[in-house]
C-alpha cells in the first residue's frame, strides 16, 4: 500500500504541474476496448489498460499519454526495459508492445472527442515523466524516445517547472507551496548574484 501511496504523490505532483502550465489534467484514465480490440490484440480477456494522466490543452490541441515513474531510492528508470525485448515490457507495455500503443492511442482520442472533453481530432503523444534515472540510463532513454517521437520528460523538466510555479502568483496547490518554500525566487537569485 505504502508503494502505492508513493506513486499516487509523484503523479499528483506531475498533474498540478502540467495544470499550472495550462493542461486539464485527468488521472487513472480508462480505455474502453471492444472485445473485437482485445481478440486482435491476441488478449481477449484483457483488463481495460489505464493511462497515468491523460494531459489536453485546449490552446494548442495538444493531448499527452503519459506514464509516470519516480524511482526515487532506487536505481531509476532502466532504459534496457523500453526497448525491444526489455526484460520488465510489462512494465512499460505502451512503449514496446506496438500494436497496443496504436490501439490504445487511437481509442484514447476517439473517447475524449466523443465524451465532448477535446475538439477536433487531436493525435495524441505517448510520453514518460520520470523523477530518476542514472546518466547513462537518461542518455539513452533520450535518444530512444527522440527516434520514436514520444516525450520525455526527466527531473530537469520537472526543476524547471517548479521553479516556475514558484515565480508565480500565490496558488493554493501543494507543488506550489513548496516550490515557493525550496526554491529561490527571481528577486532572491537577482540579490545573490550582485552580492
Amino acid at each position: 500500500m505504502e508503494v502505492r501511496r508513493g506513486m499516487d504523490a509523484f503523479e499528483e505532483l506531475v498533474a498540478e504541474v502540467l495544470r499550472a502550465d495550462g493542461y486539464w489534467v485527468h488521472r487513472g484514465y480508462k480505455i474502453d476496448l471492444a472485445p473485437e480490440d482485445k481478440r486482435a490484440l491476441g488478449n481477449p480477456s484483457m483488463p481495460r489498460p489505464e493511462i497515468d494522466l491523460v494531459a489536453y490543452k485546449a490552446g494548442t490541441g495538444e493531448l499527452l499519454s503519459l506514464e509516470c515513474k519516480s524511482y526515487f531510492d532506487s536505481g531509476g528508470v532502466h532504459a534496457r526495459d523500453l526497448l525491444p525485448g526489455g526484460r520488465n515490457a510489462q512494465r512499460y507495455k505502451m512503449f514496446v508492445n506496438a500494436e497496443l500503443r496504436e490501439m490504445v492511442l487511437q481509442r484514447l482520442a476517439q473517447q475524449l472527442v466523443k465524451s465532448g472533453t477535446v475538439a477536433g481530432n487531436p493525435t495524441p503523444k505517448l510520453g514518460l515523466i520520470y523523477g530518476h534515472a542514472t546518466a547513462a540510463n537518461s542518455k539513452i532513454l533520450e535518444s530512444h524516445f527522440e527516434a520514436n517521437g514520444w516525450g520525455l520528460y526527466g527531473p530537469e523538466w520537472l526543476r524547471v517547472q517548479l521553479q516556475r510555479m514558484a515565480l508565480r502568483s500565490y496558488d493554493n496547490q501543494i507543488a506550489s507551496v513548496v516550490a515557493k518554500l525550496l526554491l529561490p525566487r527571481k528577486e532572491t537569485i537577482i540579490r545573490e548574484e550582485a552580492a
